[in-house]
């Protein structure tokens, strides 16, 4: 006796529902026109990758900040509207944010 069949014994006058789709735009992020830039800098002597210029949610923008530290291994930060990484990572950053469908820019060297 499989589960339904239980079910119908202690609910015999309940008519199952069709079950309802969910979308998948819960976890897809906002797509925008204008180019997200990439730009490279040292600070105290180290290297890192900035991306700014996301106009959507800042929520999303963490979740693209967290996706790209966990697919890079490296460390990171989001503060003030800007993704920093740990490391000079512009051409693996742009590659990953182009195959999400993303418009990347690339400022300096």
């Amino acid at each position: 006796m499989d589960l339904k069949d239980q079910l119908k014994n202690l609910f015999p006058e309940h008519t199952p529902e069709p079950p309802v789709e969910i979308s998948s735009t819960e976890n897809e992020l906002w797509m925008q026109d204008a180019p997200i830039i990439c730009k490279y800098e040292k600070r105290k002597g180290k290297p890192i990758t900035i991306l700014e210029g996301y106009t959507g949610a800042t929520e999303d923008f963490k979740a693209l900040a967290k996706e790209l530290k966990t697919k890079l291994s490296v460390g990171g930060s989001f503060k003030d509207d800007e993704i920093i990484i740990q490391g000079d990572y512009r051409d693996k950053i742009m590659t990953i944010l182009k195959d999400k469908g993303f418009l990347v820019k690339r400022v300096g060297g």
